[in-house]
């Protein structure tokens, strides 16, 4: 390459985790680990009891892994996909949510999104409002990163 000719120019990668995004990889990480560590030690002792609740959790505890990876990595296609991961992650919790109380007999063990959540302090459900707008904003900001 000679002196006049210039590099391409890689385009900045859109940064989630700058302010209020690092508080959403630290809750969903911790979210991670609860709802996996959780379902892990049901699932292994106790499957027959509450599968289907013992698999929503398990379930919730990839979403939720799949979401703090999205955010940690920043980028327009990650920014993409953890925006969808967030929005099937509130239907999910209302879906389940609203199933444990209309049916609480489907659910003879609770999972982390029974009852919208509660028994994680309604975080299920806060967790992904927070974060689809905490996403959609992200779009705009479009900060580079430190790499």
């Amino acid at each position: 390459m000679t002196a006049t000719e210039e590099k391409p120019v890689k385009p900045a990668r859109t940064r989630l985790i700058s302010g209020p995004g690092m508080l959403l990889v630290w809750l969903y990480g911790v979210m991670v680990v609860g709802a996996v560590s959780r379902s892990a030690v049901q699932i292994s002792t106790d499957f027959g009891h509450a599968p289907l609740a013992y698999s929503l959790s398990a379930v919730a505890g990839l979403v939720y892994g799949f979401i703090t990876y999205s955010l940690v990595r920043g980028g327009e296609k990650a920014r993409r996909a953890a925006l969808v991961c967030c929005a099937a992650e509130l239907l999910g919790v209302l879906a389940v949510g609203t199933w444990t109380l209309v049916e609480p007999s489907a659910f003879p063990d609770s999972t982390v999104w029974s009852d919208f959540g509660m028994g994680y302090v309604f975080i299920p459900v806060l967790l992904p409002l927070s974060a689809l707008y905490w996403l959609r904003g992200a779009r705009t900001r479009q900060q580079p990163d430190a790499s």
